[in-house]
Protein backbone atom coordinates (compact mmCIF):
# COMPACT_ATOMS: atom_id res chain seq x y z
CA UNK A 1 0.00 0.00 0.00
CA UNK A 2 1.20 3.49 -0.59
CA UNK A 3 2.56 5.01 2.30
CA UNK A 4 0.37 8.24 1.99
CA UNK A 5 -2.66 6.68 1.62
CA UNK A 6 -2.43 4.96 4.68
CA UNK A 7 -4.13 8.19 6.95
CA UNK A 8 -7.13 7.76 4.87
CA UNK A 9 -7.71 4.32 4.99
CA UNK A 10 -7.09 4.52 8.76
CA UNK A 11 -9.80 7.36 9.15
CA UNK A 12 -12.17 5.90 7.12
CA UNK A 13 -11.92 1.95 7.99
CA UNK A 14 -14.21 2.33 11.16
CA UNK A 15 -17.25 4.34 8.88
CA UNK A 16 -16.82 1.79 6.10
CA UNK A 17 -17.88 -0.52 9.37
CA UNK A 18 -20.48 1.04 10.88
CA UNK A 19 -22.50 1.66 7.66
CA UNK A 20 -21.92 -1.95 6.47
CA UNK A 21 -23.17 -2.66 10.21
CA UNK A 22 -26.35 -0.76 9.83
CA UNK A 23 -26.96 -2.34 6.57
CA UNK A 24 -27.31 -6.26 7.69
CA UNK A 25 -30.26 -7.69 8.50
CA UNK A 26 -31.47 -9.35 11.65
CA UNK A 27 -30.75 -8.58 15.64
CA UNK A 28 -28.01 -10.82 16.42
CA UNK A 29 -26.32 -8.94 19.46
CA UNK A 30 -23.52 -11.39 18.88
CA UNK A 31 -23.11 -10.76 15.24
CA UNK A 32 -23.03 -7.33 15.85
CA UNK A 33 -20.36 -7.06 18.82
CA UNK A 34 -18.14 -9.26 16.98
CA UNK A 35 -17.92 -6.66 13.65
CA UNK A 36 -17.73 -3.87 15.32
CA UNK A 37 -15.12 -4.94 17.33
CA UNK A 38 -13.21 -6.62 14.19
CA UNK A 39 -13.58 -3.41 12.53
CA UNK A 40 -12.52 -1.17 15.14
CA UNK A 41 -9.39 -3.51 15.50
CA UNK A 42 -8.23 -3.15 11.93
CA UNK A 43 -6.89 0.87 12.67
CA UNK A 44 -4.65 -1.04 14.36
CA UNK A 45 -2.99 -3.25 11.69
CA UNK A 46 -2.88 0.71 9.66
CA UNK A 47 -0.93 1.93 12.84
CA UNK A 48 1.27 -1.27 12.90
CA UNK A 49 2.33 -0.54 8.96
CA UNK A 50 2.64 3.39 10.13
CA UNK A 51 4.96 2.28 13.45
CA UNK A 52 7.61 0.18 10.75
CA UNK A 53 7.93 3.10 8.41
CA UNK A 54 7.44 6.09 10.73
CA UNK A 55 10.72 8.13 11.11
CA UNK A 56 10.90 8.32 14.75
CA UNK A 57 14.23 10.70 14.67
CA UNK A 58 12.43 13.01 11.94
CA UNK A 59 11.15 16.69 13.56
CA UNK A 60 7.72 17.80 11.05
CA UNK A 61 5.46 15.87 9.37
CA UNK A 62 4.93 12.89 7.90
CA UNK A 63 2.45 10.23 5.71
CA UNK A 64 1.72 13.74 4.23
CA UNK A 65 -1.44 13.74 1.90
CA UNK A 66 -3.05 16.85 0.43
CA UNK A 67 -5.36 17.52 -2.36
CA UNK A 68 -7.24 20.55 -3.48
CA UNK A 69 -10.49 20.27 -2.33
CA UNK A 70 -12.64 24.00 -2.55
CA UNK A 71 -9.45 26.35 -3.89
CA UNK A 72 -11.19 29.07 -3.48
CA UNK A 73 -11.97 28.77 -0.06
CA UNK A 74 -8.90 27.92 0.65
CA UNK A 75 -9.90 23.95 2.01
CA UNK A 76 -7.94 21.24 0.64
CA UNK A 77 -7.88 17.79 2.14
CA UNK A 78 -4.57 18.11 4.21
CA UNK A 79 -3.55 15.20 6.57
CA UNK A 80 -0.19 14.09 8.13
CA UNK A 81 0.82 13.53 11.58
CA UNK A 82 3.77 13.36 13.94
CA UNK A 83 4.79 11.95 17.05
CA UNK A 84 1.91 13.93 18.45
CA UNK A 85 -0.66 12.86 15.88
CA UNK A 86 0.88 9.49 15.82
CA UNK A 87 0.51 8.75 20.10
CA UNK A 88 -3.35 10.06 19.80
CA UNK A 89 -4.31 8.04 17.04
CA UNK A 90 -2.30 4.84 18.75
CA UNK A 91 -4.66 5.58 21.62
CA UNK A 92 -8.08 5.97 19.80
CA UNK A 93 -7.33 2.80 18.20
CA UNK A 94 -6.90 1.10 21.33
CA UNK A 95 -9.19 2.96 24.06
CA UNK A 96 -12.68 1.99 21.55
CA UNK A 97 -12.11 -1.08 20.77
CA UNK A 98 -11.59 -1.67 24.79
CA UNK A 99 -14.45 0.03 25.07
CA UNK A 100 -16.61 -1.93 22.56
CA UNK A 101 -15.51 -5.15 23.92
CA UNK A 102 -16.40 -4.03 27.70
CA UNK A 103 -19.86 -2.93 26.45
CA UNK A 104 -22.36 -5.23 28.31
CA UNK A 105 -23.76 -8.10 26.41
CA UNK A 106 -27.45 -7.26 26.95
CA UNK A 107 -26.92 -3.43 25.45
CA UNK A 108 -30.04 -2.43 23.85
CA UNK A 109 -30.17 -1.84 20.21
CA UNK A 110 -27.02 -3.48 19.89
CA UNK A 111 -25.94 -2.73 15.92
CA UNK A 112 -27.28 1.37 16.49
CA UNK A 113 -24.84 1.13 19.45
CA UNK A 114 -21.87 0.25 17.93
CA UNK A 115 -22.40 1.73 14.80
CA UNK A 116 -22.38 5.24 16.60
CA UNK A 117 -19.05 3.75 18.58
CA UNK A 118 -17.27 3.38 14.88
CA UNK A 119 -18.54 6.64 13.51
CA UNK A 120 -17.15 8.15 16.80
CA UNK A 121 -13.71 6.10 16.22
CA UNK A 122 -13.19 8.28 12.61
CA UNK A 123 -14.02 11.48 14.19
CA UNK A 124 -11.20 11.12 16.19
CA UNK A 125 -8.79 9.58 13.68
CA UNK A 126 -9.85 12.62 11.46
CA UNK A 127 -9.16 15.13 14.32
CA UNK A 128 -5.75 13.54 14.95
CA UNK A 129 -4.68 14.11 11.09
CA UNK A 130 -6.46 16.93 9.68
CA UNK A 131 -3.79 19.49 9.45
CA UNK A 132 -6.93 22.52 7.05
CA UNK A 133 -9.51 23.87 9.53
CA UNK A 134 -12.20 23.05 7.27
CA UNK A 135 -11.37 19.44 6.99
CA UNK A 136 -10.41 19.08 10.95
CA UNK A 137 -13.50 20.53 11.82
CA UNK A 138 -15.85 18.18 10.31
CA UNK A 139 -14.39 15.50 12.48
CA UNK A 140 -14.59 17.73 15.15
CA UNK A 141 -17.82 18.01 15.12
CA UNK A 142 -18.64 14.48 13.62
CA UNK A 143 -17.24 13.46 17.34
CA UNK A 144 -19.62 15.03 19.27
CA UNK A 145 -22.95 13.68 17.31
CA UNK A 146 -22.37 10.51 18.58
CA UNK A 147 -21.83 11.22 21.80
CA UNK A 148 -24.46 12.67 22.41
CA UNK A 149 -26.49 10.37 20.90
CA UNK A 150 -24.86 7.67 23.42
CA UNK A 151 -25.52 9.20 25.98
CA UNK A 152 -29.21 10.62 25.18
CA UNK A 153 -30.20 6.72 24.05
CA UNK A 154 -28.46 4.77 26.48
CA UNK A 155 -27.63 7.04 30.01
CA UNK A 156 -28.53 7.00 33.20
CA UNK A 157 -31.73 8.21 35.25
CA UNK A 158 -30.55 11.97 34.02
CA UNK A 159 -29.59 11.35 30.48
CA UNK A 160 -31.40 13.74 28.48
CA UNK A 161 -29.45 16.54 30.50
CA UNK A 162 -26.49 15.09 30.34
CA UNK A 163 -26.64 14.92 27.18
CA UNK A 164 -27.94 18.08 26.01
CA UNK A 165 -25.50 19.77 28.52
CA UNK A 166 -22.90 18.31 27.00
CA UNK A 167 -24.22 19.42 23.52
CA UNK A 168 -24.70 22.99 24.56
CA UNK A 169 -21.49 22.90 26.07
CA UNK A 170 -19.18 21.43 23.09
CA UNK A 171 -21.12 23.50 20.49
CA UNK A 172 -21.01 26.64 22.22
CA UNK A 173 -16.84 25.73 22.08
CA UNK A 174 -16.94 24.73 18.73
CA UNK A 175 -18.80 28.18 17.60
CA UNK A 176 -16.21 30.85 19.17
CA UNK A 177 -13.51 28.40 17.61
CA UNK A 178 -15.72 28.90 14.32
CA UNK A 179 -16.02 32.03 14.52
CA UNK A 180 -12.08 32.79 15.08
CA UNK A 181 -11.13 30.57 12.14
CA UNK A 182 -13.68 32.42 9.60
CA UNK A 183 -11.33 35.52 10.85
CA UNK A 184 -8.39 34.19 10.14
CA UNK A 185 -9.49 33.18 6.54
CA UNK A 186 -10.97 36.83 5.86
CA UNK A 187 -7.37 37.97 6.70
CA UNK A 188 -4.81 35.48 5.37
CA UNK A 189 -7.21 33.50 2.56
CA UNK A 190 -5.79 30.36 4.45
CA UNK A 191 -7.77 27.52 6.21
CA UNK A 192 -3.84 25.66 6.60
CA UNK A 193 -2.84 25.50 10.18
CA UNK A 194 0.70 25.04 9.03
CA UNK A 195 0.85 28.44 6.60
CA UNK A 196 -1.54 29.88 9.63
CA UNK A 197 1.93 29.19 11.93
CA UNK A 198 4.32 30.24 9.22
CA UNK A 199 2.29 33.63 9.33
CA UNK A 200 2.38 34.14 13.10
CA UNK A 201 6.18 33.75 12.74
CA UNK A 202 6.96 35.70 10.06
CA UNK A 203 4.74 38.65 12.14
CA UNK A 204 2.77 39.06 8.69
CA UNK A 205 -0.64 37.29 10.49
CA UNK A 206 -0.81 40.87 12.75
CA UNK A 207 -0.21 42.99 9.72
CA UNK A 208 -2.84 40.78 7.65
CA UNK A 209 -5.58 40.86 10.52
CA UNK A 210 -4.83 44.75 10.98
CA UNK A 211 -5.23 45.63 7.01
CA UNK A 212 -8.42 43.61 6.15
CA UNK A 213 -10.20 43.12 9.08
CA UNK A 214 -11.74 46.86 9.07
CA UNK A 215 -15.04 45.93 11.53
CA UNK A 216 -13.79 47.07 14.75
CA UNK A 217 -12.29 50.05 16.08
CA UNK A 218 -9.79 47.39 17.97
CA UNK A 219 -6.25 47.82 17.20
CA UNK A 220 -4.67 44.64 14.90
CA UNK A 221 -3.17 43.44 18.56
CA UNK A 222 -6.73 43.77 19.91
CA UNK A 223 -8.18 41.54 17.07
CA UNK A 224 -5.54 39.10 16.89
CA UNK A 225 -6.23 38.94 21.10
CA UNK A 226 -9.94 38.35 20.48
CA UNK A 227 -9.79 35.82 17.88
CA UNK A 228 -7.23 34.15 20.09
CA UNK A 229 -9.59 34.28 22.96
CA UNK A 230 -12.46 32.49 20.42
CA UNK A 231 -10.12 29.84 19.63
CA UNK A 232 -9.27 29.29 23.37
CA UNK A 233 -13.23 28.72 24.93
CA UNK A 234 -13.45 26.12 22.12
CA UNK A 235 -10.39 23.78 23.64
CA UNK A 236 -10.79 25.02 27.30
CA UNK A 237 -14.19 23.45 27.10
CA UNK A 238 -13.21 20.72 25.48
CA UNK A 239 -10.39 19.51 28.03
CA UNK A 240 -11.97 20.99 30.34
CA UNK A 241 -10.19 23.93 31.77
CA UNK A 242 -12.17 25.17 35.30
CA UNK A 243 -14.38 27.22 34.92
CA UNK A 244 -15.92 25.48 32.09
CA UNK A 245 -16.05 22.24 33.14
CA UNK A 246 -19.87 21.92 34.67
CA UNK A 247 -20.62 19.64 31.56
CA UNK A 248 -18.38 16.64 32.23
CA UNK A 249 -19.14 15.00 35.66
CA UNK A 250 -23.25 14.59 34.54
CA UNK A 251 -22.15 13.34 31.08
CA UNK A 252 -19.05 11.15 32.22
CA UNK A 253 -21.85 9.87 34.93
CA UNK A 254 -24.85 9.47 33.18
CA UNK A 255 -23.20 7.95 30.32
CA UNK A 256 -23.02 4.02 29.71
CA UNK A 257 -19.50 3.39 31.23
CA UNK A 258 -18.49 1.94 27.97
CA UNK A 259 -19.16 5.89 26.86
CA UNK A 260 -17.93 7.11 29.27
CA UNK A 261 -14.46 5.47 28.41
CA UNK A 262 -14.17 6.75 25.13
CA UNK A 263 -15.23 10.52 26.19
CA UNK A 264 -12.55 10.93 29.12
CA UNK A 265 -9.77 8.14 27.42
CA UNK A 266 -9.76 10.07 23.97
CA UNK A 267 -12.21 12.74 23.61
CA UNK A 268 -11.03 15.14 26.72
CA UNK A 269 -7.59 14.74 25.08
CA UNK A 270 -9.30 16.64 21.60
CA UNK A 271 -8.83 19.66 23.79
CA UNK A 272 -5.29 19.20 24.81
CA UNK A 273 -4.31 18.23 21.64
CA UNK A 274 -5.50 21.23 19.65
CA UNK A 275 -3.47 23.31 22.01
CA UNK A 276 -0.70 21.33 21.04
CA UNK A 277 -1.43 21.55 17.08
CA UNK A 278 -3.29 24.37 16.96
CA UNK A 279 -3.52 27.38 19.46
CA UNK A 280 0.40 27.12 20.58
CA UNK A 281 1.82 27.75 16.95
CA UNK A 282 -0.92 30.77 16.17
CA UNK A 283 -1.28 32.14 18.94
CA UNK A 284 2.58 32.05 21.05
CA UNK A 285 2.41 35.54 21.92
CA UNK A 286 -1.45 35.87 23.25
CA UNK A 287 -0.87 32.82 25.45
CA UNK A 288 2.17 34.54 26.89
CA UNK A 289 -0.18 37.67 27.16
CA UNK A 290 -2.72 35.37 29.15
CA UNK A 291 -0.06 33.28 30.89
CA UNK A 292 -0.31 33.79 34.79
CA UNK A 293 -4.12 33.81 34.20
CA UNK A 294 -4.04 30.57 32.55
CA UNK A 295 -1.44 29.33 35.10
CA UNK A 296 -3.51 29.85 38.25
CA UNK A 297 -6.54 28.07 35.93
CA UNK A 298 -4.21 25.37 35.40
CA UNK A 299 -3.76 25.27 39.32
CA UNK A 300 -7.50 25.57 40.05
CA UNK A 301 -8.24 22.83 37.72
CA UNK A 302 -5.78 20.17 39.62
CA UNK A 303 -6.72 21.76 42.84
CA UNK A 304 -10.20 22.09 42.51
CA UNK A 305 -11.06 18.97 40.83
CA UNK A 306 -9.45 16.93 43.40
CA UNK A 307 -11.33 18.19 46.33
CA UNK A 308 -14.79 18.15 44.44
CA UNK A 309 -13.43 14.01 43.75
CA UNK A 310 -13.36 13.32 47.66
CA UNK A 311 -16.53 15.25 48.30
CA UNK A 312 -18.23 12.59 45.85
CA UNK A 313 -20.25 9.18 47.40
CA UNK A 314 -20.61 8.04 43.25
CA UNK A 315 -17.76 6.36 42.05
CA UNK A 316 -18.61 7.19 38.46
CA UNK A 317 -18.15 10.95 39.75
CA UNK A 318 -15.21 10.66 41.54
CA UNK A 319 -13.16 9.20 38.17
CA UNK A 320 -14.98 11.88 36.44
CA UNK A 321 -13.59 14.46 38.87
CA UNK A 322 -10.07 12.63 39.02
CA UNK A 323 -10.12 12.92 34.68
CA UNK A 324 -10.35 16.77 35.10
CA UNK A 325 -7.11 16.94 37.81
CA UNK A 326 -5.05 14.54 35.95
CA UNK A 327 -5.62 16.72 32.46
CA UNK A 328 -5.05 19.89 34.78
CA UNK A 329 -1.68 18.03 34.44
CA UNK A 330 -1.11 18.55 31.10
CA UNK A 331 -2.43 22.38 31.11
CA UNK A 332 0.11 22.78 33.86
CA UNK A 333 3.18 22.01 31.81
CA UNK A 334 2.02 23.41 28.56
CA UNK A 335 1.30 26.97 29.80
CA UNK A 336 4.50 26.38 31.88
CA UNK A 337 6.57 25.61 28.84
CA UNK A 338 5.40 28.65 27.05
CA UNK A 339 6.95 31.13 29.40
CA UNK A 340 9.82 33.07 28.51
CA UNK A 341 12.96 31.96 29.79
CA UNK A 342 16.72 31.53 29.46
CA UNK A 343 18.27 29.54 27.42
CA UNK A 344 19.29 27.19 29.40
CA UNK A 345 15.77 25.92 30.41
CA UNK A 346 15.02 24.80 27.35
CA UNK A 347 15.85 20.85 28.70
CA UNK A 348 12.94 21.74 31.04
CA UNK A 349 10.43 22.77 28.88
CA UNK A 350 11.28 19.76 26.64
CA UNK A 351 10.57 18.17 29.59
CA UNK A 352 7.51 19.56 30.59
CA UNK A 353 5.79 18.96 26.92
CA UNK A 354 7.42 15.49 26.72
CA UNK A 355 5.59 14.63 30.19
CA UNK A 356 2.18 16.67 28.57
CA UNK A 357 1.87 14.47 25.41
CA UNK A 358 2.83 11.29 27.65
CA UNK A 359 0.53 12.10 30.09
CA UNK A 360 -2.13 12.54 27.54
CA UNK A 361 -1.46 9.26 25.99
CA UNK A 362 -1.55 7.65 30.01
CA UNK A 363 -4.36 9.28 31.06
CA UNK A 364 -6.46 7.60 28.38
CA UNK A 365 -5.40 4.32 29.29
CA UNK A 366 -5.53 4.54 32.74
CA UNK A 367 -8.86 6.48 32.97
CA UNK A 368 -10.71 4.44 30.35
CA UNK A 369 -9.51 1.60 32.79
CA UNK A 370 -10.99 2.65 35.77
CA UNK A 371 -14.50 3.53 33.84
CA UNK A 372 -14.37 -0.27 32.69
CA UNK A 373 -14.35 -1.31 36.74
CA UNK A 374 -16.89 0.55 37.76
CA UNK A 375 -18.86 -0.56 34.75
CA UNK A 376 -18.05 -4.36 36.36
CA UNK A 377 -19.12 -3.14 39.33
CA UNK A 378 -22.32 -1.51 38.13
CA UNK A 379 -23.48 -5.36 36.36
CA UNK A 380 -22.68 -7.02 39.66
CA UNK A 381 -24.55 -4.62 41.57
CA UNK A 382 -27.56 -4.08 39.56
CA UNK A 383 -26.36 -0.67 38.46
CA UNK A 384 -25.43 0.56 42.21
CA UNK A 385 -21.83 2.50 42.58
CA UNK A 386 -22.04 4.23 45.87
CA UNK A 387 -19.03 4.68 47.84
CA UNK A 388 -20.59 3.34 50.70
CA UNK A 389 -22.70 0.52 49.37
CA UNK A 390 -19.80 -2.28 49.30
CA UNK A 391 -17.23 -3.35 51.33
CA UNK A 392 -14.69 -6.57 51.69
CA UNK A 393 -14.89 -7.27 47.96
CA UNK A 394 -11.57 -8.13 48.32
CA UNK A 395 -12.04 -11.24 49.83
CA UNK A 396 -15.18 -12.30 47.12
CA UNK A 397 -13.25 -11.39 44.53
CA UNK A 398 -8.88 -10.83 44.96
CA UNK A 399 -8.35 -10.75 41.16
CA UNK A 400 -11.02 -7.94 40.34
CA UNK A 401 -9.26 -6.22 43.55
CA UNK A 402 -5.92 -6.49 42.54
CA UNK A 403 -6.18 -5.43 39.05
CA UNK A 404 -8.21 -2.46 40.35
CA UNK A 405 -5.77 -1.99 42.53
CA UNK A 406 -3.13 -1.60 40.14
CA UNK A 407 -5.04 0.66 37.74
CA UNK A 408 -5.91 3.41 40.96
CA UNK A 409 -2.06 3.18 42.09
CA UNK A 410 -1.41 4.21 38.06
CA UNK A 411 -4.04 7.23 38.32
CA UNK A 412 -2.14 8.10 41.56
CA UNK A 413 1.37 8.02 39.88
CA UNK A 414 2.93 5.44 41.80
CA UNK A 415 6.77 4.60 40.36
CA UNK A 416 7.03 1.79 37.86
CA UNK A 417 3.68 2.40 36.49
CA UNK A 418 2.36 4.99 33.52
CA UNK A 419 0.77 7.54 35.18
CA UNK A 420 4.43 8.28 36.82
CA UNK A 421 6.70 9.27 33.98
CA UNK A 422 4.13 11.66 32.70
CA UNK A 423 3.71 13.27 35.67
CA UNK A 424 7.53 13.54 37.10
CA UNK A 425 8.09 14.82 33.46
CA UNK A 426 5.45 17.48 34.06
CA UNK A 427 6.66 18.83 37.50
CA UNK A 428 10.51 18.13 36.70
CA UNK A 429 9.98 20.83 33.19
CA UNK A 430 6.99 23.28 35.55
CA UNK A 431 9.24 23.47 39.15
CA UNK A 432 12.22 25.47 36.83
CA UNK A 433 9.71 27.27 34.83
CA UNK A 434 6.90 27.98 37.27
CA UNK A 435 7.71 27.07 40.48
CA UNK A 436 5.00 28.42 42.25
CA UNK A 437 2.34 26.84 40.03
CA UNK A 438 4.27 23.67 40.40
CA UNK A 439 4.23 23.90 44.15
CA UNK A 440 0.68 24.71 44.78
CA UNK A 441 -0.09 21.75 42.18
CA UNK A 442 1.39 19.36 44.49
CA UNK A 443 -1.60 19.92 46.76
CA UNK A 444 -3.73 18.04 44.33
CA UNK A 445 -1.00 15.01 44.29
CA UNK A 446 -1.81 14.62 47.64
CA UNK A 447 -5.81 15.33 47.25
CA UNK A 448 -5.66 12.97 44.67
CA UNK A 449 -4.17 10.09 46.47
CA UNK A 450 -6.55 10.28 49.28
CA UNK A 451 -9.55 9.86 47.62
CA UNK A 452 -8.29 7.45 44.81
CA UNK A 453 -7.22 5.32 48.39
CA UNK A 454 -10.64 5.87 49.98
CA UNK A 455 -11.91 4.24 46.88
CA UNK A 456 -9.67 1.04 47.24
CA UNK A 457 -10.64 1.00 51.24
CA UNK A 458 -14.27 1.49 51.12
CA UNK A 459 -14.95 -0.70 48.22
CA UNK A 460 -12.79 -3.71 48.52
CA UNK A 461 -11.66 -3.83 52.60
CA UNK A 462 -12.95 -3.82 55.83
CA UNK A 463 -16.28 -6.43 57.08
CA UNK A 464 -18.01 -8.27 53.48
CA UNK A 465 -21.02 -6.35 53.28
CA UNK A 466 -23.71 -9.55 53.95
CA UNK A 467 -25.47 -8.38 50.53
CA UNK A 468 -22.76 -9.21 48.26
CA UNK A 469 -22.03 -12.72 49.46
CA UNK A 470 -22.34 -13.94 46.46
CA UNK A 471 -20.41 -11.42 44.82
CA UNK A 472 -18.42 -12.78 41.30
CA UNK A 473 -14.68 -12.26 40.85
CA UNK A 474 -13.87 -11.34 36.95
CA UNK A 475 -14.59 -14.10 34.39
CA UNK A 476 -11.74 -15.22 32.10
CA UNK A 477 -13.53 -13.12 29.15
CA UNK A 478 -13.35 -9.92 31.99
CA UNK A 479 -9.60 -10.51 32.48
CA UNK A 480 -8.56 -10.50 29.16
CA UNK A 481 -11.01 -7.32 28.41
CA UNK A 482 -8.65 -5.30 30.88
CA UNK A 483 -5.02 -7.37 30.72
CA UNK A 484 -3.91 -5.62 27.87
CA UNK A 485 -4.61 -1.86 29.32
CA UNK A 486 -2.87 -3.37 32.35
CA UNK A 487 0.52 -4.67 30.56
CA UNK A 488 0.42 -0.85 29.06
CA UNK A 489 0.64 0.49 32.09
CA UNK A 490 3.80 -1.70 33.34
CA UNK A 491 5.23 -1.21 29.76
CA UNK A 492 5.34 2.64 29.51
CA UNK A 493 6.03 2.56 33.52
CA UNK A 494 9.08 0.33 33.34
CA UNK A 495 10.09 1.31 29.28
CA UNK A 496 8.74 4.94 28.91
CA UNK A 497 11.43 5.23 25.96
CA UNK A 498 9.05 3.27 23.80
CA UNK A 499 7.13 6.45 23.38
CA UNK A 500 9.16 9.11 24.34
CA UNK A 501 11.11 8.04 21.12
CA UNK A 502 8.38 9.44 19.11
CA UNK A 503 7.42 11.89 20.88
CA UNK A 504 10.47 14.04 21.46
CA UNK A 505 10.91 15.48 17.98
CA UNK A 506 8.10 16.82 18.28
CA UNK A 507 8.50 18.36 21.30
CA UNK A 508 11.74 19.77 20.08
CA UNK A 509 10.26 21.57 17.12
CA UNK A 510 7.36 22.72 18.99
CA UNK A 511 9.87 24.33 21.72
CA UNK A 512 11.98 25.92 17.79
CA UNK A 513 8.53 27.65 17.02
CA UNK A 514 8.07 29.86 20.38
CA UNK A 515 11.67 30.30 21.03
Amino acid sequence: MNHSLLLTVLTFLPVLGAALLLGMDGEDKKMSRRFSIGFSLLPLICLGLIWRQFDSGMQGLQFVERHAWIPSLGVEYFVGIDGLGFLMLLLSAIVVPFALVATPKEIANPRLYFALFLFLQTGLFGTFTALNFFHWFIFWEISLIPAFFLIKLWGGPQRTKAAYQFFVYTMLGSVTLLLAFLALFAATGTLDFIRLSELTHSGELVSAIGAKLTWSKLSPNGLVMLIFFGALLGFAVKVPLIPFHTWLPTAYTEAPSSTSMVLTGVMSKMGVYGFLRILLPIFPEQLRAVLTPLLWLAVATIVLSAYAAFAQKDLKRIVAYSSINHLGYCLLGLFAAVKFSSPGLINEKAAALNGVILQMFNHGVTASALFCFVGFIEQRSGGLRGLNDFGGLRKLAPVFCGLMGITVFSSLGLPGLNGFVGEFLIFKGTFSLAAWAASLSTIGLLVTAIFLLTMLQRVFTGPVNKRWSTWTDLTTAERLTVLPMIAIMFVVGIFPQVLLSFINPTVMQIIQQFK
